[in-house]
């Protein structure tokens, strides 16, 4: 259960969000499908992004290093 409202999530908490596995997350973000950025060996999501991605008004094929 998402316990705060940071900015910035956990494959946790994008699971959660999103309704989907955390293993699916792990092979989203792996593929560059979903807005996400690995910092060191961790995943991490920006709320917002995930949120506008999954209404479809982002590019469903993203990379993975956005905002660089």
């Amino acid at each position: 259960m998402i316990q705060s409202e940071s900015d910035i999530l956990t494959v946790e908490e994008a699971a959660e969000l999103l309704k989907i596995p955390r293993s699916s997350v792990y092979k989203l973000a792996q593929e560059g499908k979903i807005p996400a950025r690995k910092v060191g060996r961790h995943w991490r999501f920006h709320r917002a992004t995930l949120l506008k991605w999954i209404a479809g008004e982002l590019n469903r094929n993203v990379n993975s290093n956005i905002g660089e």
